[in-house]
């Protein structure tokens, strides 16, 4: 049985409506502002952790001793 000619427009146009919300949530959802935002966040959060901070301050410290000591000898 064939359908008439308004009801396929009608279907056509709730289909085209439906994929242009769906390409504007991809499209925020991958945008580049929102995932440098959410790399820096978790490189951040990574960081506060006090079993990764304080060694890097140590290897840090290390560093800079180790430096100035070949500066001056």
């Amino acid at each position: 049985m064939a359908r008439d000619p308004e009801t396929i427009e009608r279907e056509i146009e709730q289909a085209r409506t439906a994929l242009a919300a769906t390409l504007d949530q991809l499209g925020t959802k991958a945008s580049p502002q929102k995932l440098a935002t959410a790399a820096k966040d978790g490189v951040r959060a990574k960081l506060d952790d006090p079993k990764i901070k304080y060694p890097l301050i140590g290897a840090g410290v290390l560093v800079a001793v180790l430096l100035i000591r070949k500066l001056f000898r």
